[in-house]
């Protein structure tokens, strides 16, 4: 279903400030970066703290777009072919939009919320009911105000149900929500810790959800989450909900429609007794966590409370798969890049997929394999149609098609003669995985994407660069968020230089720059010139400081564009000299002054000297000014800080006197951004806390660890008490104990300071204390008291359980050295999601 612009103007109660022609909309847009089918696309200039969407108009415009939804009003003269619909709040009128959208359609729509398990439960029910229904739900975790009217913005007339989540964070915004989803089938998770910050208590917080299920006929809960936070749904809290809305409740403690009995855990699953309706029941589902039987019960309780047959519901829990969130960016064979999404094939996940495809591609060859499509609900011609133009429009050079179905439709529905990407097709995995060339993939970023039955794992496996299994797992949309975190402590106007030296602390500079520039930062800053020409080999057009210039390398910054800092006498006339030889003028430089951290930097009684130099010279051009705080994090040394920040304006102000020209002034590192918001000025260096640190372990940013250092057992050895373990033999068991050898030493990265029982490991979730002596390969841990180790099972080193703050306070250092002393060897595998 598609609405002109004319259409849409009335319905957002817009006003046509330029209308070009009328045309027929298919796609919201919202980000300039991820443009998509243009001519049928409209952007909505949002406005957010930090972002204006009207900045980028003219941008999208010289990219082929054409409709435009403002708040403010553009240059129309600019745009003369397009059309311009003005409103007071373009994200209202987006959820306006949506919320028509919504009306069009009357099919059963289950609407999930609650502070934990709506993705799960989602995807779980998608699992559980993709055969009986044709199924449109929330990509990823889509429950946003902005996120929430894309998902419903999928609806078609294909669609027999709908799954959507809403999240929320503070009072008010579930009520527009409602207005999207419209669900007639509500599911309260449960009502928990996560984003509690805006409500005032637990009862205002399931107000504020409830008003989700103003339209529901059926509503699902858990009682165990409710009634210890004194919420009875069903009595004194029955107003919140609507008079219509029948409850469907379970419990372990509680009396409820489905009474939980038993939970036993055993052989890798868990088995469910219950009673319903006075019946005893019973379900195996193939997980143990609390969280996922939690989730699994809800499901359980969803399906009973549509009237399925238990029969049909227990044979479909048993073989629930797991959700994978996440797209996982690897390094592949032959200097490929790999996206890894081999878990699923509709077109919703098709797009999110061709859009990480597209932010991660920098120039190279884009190559998709992709399997049949399964339970789409589609025809098939008109299925192979919308992937075909979905591969069109991202501009994929090869496409690699498995199965019958993809095979026979695809190659007739592309949609534009022009475009003839190379094309190739197989019936089955196993028939690519025999016609397998490696020689055939070099230089290009490939996305694996296919429904589970096609086991695309082994053309991830073959396509992958083969190292060993010690891997640092990076989380981009940890990254993000951390970026967003502390971006909101900052003024609107302050520009962020991200430090991605010392390979971005250990994460892998140039795929950490891309998503820095993917995200708007402004600068970033490297340690030394070969790191920064690592970057502009990757394809990054940011600006670049570089903080330790030498001699020998000017001119490669020279060649690659780089920005050197200046930090003395001595090296800025060396470069000056060479940018005078050369006939360069007005070459970005940075100077660096000395206010307390004495280690490099023009000293306080320089500056006069420096500026009367600069200030003659046609060669240098001042992009920035700047100091290092010593002890920003520290409170005891804030007087201290409070001095350097004074040294620093004073010079700052002497320069000014005399460049006569404006430039960027910053001295605020990750810890001042969090503890000195006045020091701000023009810009922040984001460091360590990009990554998840708080340095000053203030609470105040809601960091994620970004990083989880990842290794598996190669061997399990009973030894008798008395006996040792490692080189030296210092590590001697008391008691007969179970050694695992875990494939990690300090050649990857773990230091030696570690051993003789200063460190642990996580095995199965607990701890397992290091024995002996850290080897150059492998490092031994005692699993004694841990129950079900086997060979091969994985080994957390640090990450979100086991904090590399942690680990760096037992290694007596800091994680700064943890993270950026993870060897090169070590495989770093990228994902988001």
């Amino acid at each position: 279903m598609s609405y002109t612009i004319k259409k849409i103007a009335e319905v957002v109660n817009g006003k046509l400030l330029q209308f070009h022609q009328d045309v027929a909309i298919e796609n919201l847009l919202l980000d300039s970066r991820k443009t998509y089918a243009v001519s049928s696309s409209v952007f909505f200039a949002l406005k957010g703290i930090r972002r204006d969407g009207h900045r980028y108009i003219s941008e999208l415009y010289k990219k082929g777009v054409r409709n435009f939804i403002v708040s403010s009003t553009p240059d129309i003269l600019m745009f003369p072919e397009g059309n311009f619909i003005y409103v007071d709040d373009t994200l209202a009128a987006l959820q306006q939009l949506a919320s028509f959208h919504r009306k069009q359609f009357d099919i059963p729509v289950i609407g999930i919320t609650g502070s934990n398990g709506k993705t799960i439960v989602k995807e779980w029910l998608y699992q559980l009911l993709h055969e009986e229904y044709t199924i449109v739900r929330s990509p990823k975790s889509y429950n946003s105000q902005i996120g929430v009217p894309l998902s419903v913005w999928q609806i078609n007339q294909q669609h027999t149900l709908g799954i959507f989540e809403a999240g929320i964070s503070r009072p008010e915004e579930m009520q527009r929500l409602e207005k999207i989803i419209r669900p007639t089938i509500g599911i309260l998770t449960n009502i928990g810790e996560a984003h509690s910050e805006g409500f005032t208590s637990s009862t205002q917080k399931l107000a504020e959800k409830a008003k989700l299920f103003a339209h529901c006929n059926k509503i699902i809960y858990c009682k165990d989450h409710t009634v210890p936070e004194h919420l009875d749904i069903e009595g004194e809290h029955r107003d919140l909900f609507s008079d219509k809305a029948a409850f469907f409740s379970w419990s372990k403690h509680y009396p409820a429609w489905l009474k939980i009995i038993d939970v036993k855990k055993e052989n890798n699953q868990a088995i469910i007794s219950a009673v319903f309706n006075e019946s005893d029941i019973s379900i195996d589902l193939p997980f143990t966590d609390d969280a996922s039987i939690e989730n699994g019960i809800t499901c359980w309780c969803t399906l009973l409370a549509l009237g399925f047959k238990h029969t049909m519901i227990r044979s479909r829990l048993m073989l629930l798969q797991p959700v994978n969130m996440r797209l996982e960016l690897k390094k592949g064979i032959n200097n490929c890049t790999i996206i890894n999404d081999s878990y699923s094939a509709d077109l919703s996940s098709l797009k999110i997929a061709l859009n990480f495809l597209n932010q991660q591609g920098n120039g190279d060859k884009k190559t998709v394999i992709l399997s049949d499509f399964l339970q789409s609900g589609q025809e098939d011609e008109a299925l192979y149609r919308q992937v075909a133009f979905d591969l069109y429009s991202y501009k994929v050079d090869r496409i690699i098609g498995i199965g019958p179905k993809i095979s026979t439709h695809l190659s007739f529905s592309f949609p534009d003669d022009n475009y003839q990407p190379e094309v190739h097709f197989f019936l089955t995995t196993a028939e690519f995985t025999r016609h397998f060339l490696s020689s055939a993939f070099k230089d290009e970023t490939i996305l694996i994407k296919g429904a589970r039955v096609f086991e695309f794992e082994q053309i991830v496996q073959l396509l992958e660069q083969k190292v060993h299994e010690t891997v640092l797992e990076i989380s981009i949309d940890a990254i993000v968020h951390n970026l967003k975190e502390h971006q909101r402590l900052l003024k609107p106007e302050t520009k962020i230089m991200a430090m991605v030296k010392a390979f971005a602390y250990g994460s892998g500079g140039a795929e950490i720059a891309g998503v820095l520039e993917y995200n708007n930062v402004d600068y970033l800053g490297v340690a030394y010139t070969d790191e920064g020409v690592e970057l502009r080999k990757s394809g990054i057009t940011l600006p670049v400081m570089v903080m330790n210039p030498e001699e020998n390398s000017f001119d490669a910054i020279i060649d690659n564009n780089l920005e050197p800092d200046l930090y003395s006498f001595e090296i800025l006339r060396q470069f000056d000299e060479l940018l005078q030889r050369e006939g360069l003028l007005q070459y970005p430089v940075h100077i660096e002054i000395e206010t307390g951290m004495n280690r490099l930097g023009f000293a306080p009684e320089e500056i006069e000297k420096l500026a009367d130099y600069l200030a003659s010279s046609g060669t240098l051009k001042v992009q920035t000014v700047f100091s290092h705080l010593a002890a920003s994090e520290d409170e005891t040394e804030d007087d201290f800080t409070k001095q350097q920040f004074i040294k620093f304006q004073q010079a700052c102000s002497l320069l000014n006197s005399k460049l006569k020209y404006p430039f960027l002034k910053h001295i605020s590192n990750s810890a001042a951004i969090i503890r000195h918001p006045d020091m701000q000025m023009d810009m922040v260096r984001l460091g360590i806390g990009l990554y998840g640190i708080d340095s000053a372990n203030t609470g105040i940013a809601n960091l994620l660890p970004v990083a989880t250092l990842k290794s598996t057992i190669a061997q399990l050895k009973n030894i008798k008490e008395g006996e040792s373990v490692s080189y030296n033999r210092k590590g001697i068991v008391n008691r007969d104990s179970v050694i695992a050898t875990v494939r990690i030493g300090y050649a990857d990265g773990y230091t030696r300071r570690l051993g003789y029982g200063n460190g642990k490991m996580l095995v199965n979730g607990k701890a397992a204390p290091v024995i002996g002596t850290v080897c150059m390969d492998m490092t031994m841990v005692d699993v004694t008291d841990i129950s079900n180790v086997k060979e091969g099972d994985d080994v957390i080193v640090f990450g979100a359980q086991l904090p590399i703050q942690q680990v760096a306070t037992w290694a007596g250092t800091i994680p700064y050295e943890i993270m950026t002393g993870i060897s090169q060897r070590v495989k770093r595998v990228y994902f988001e999601g």
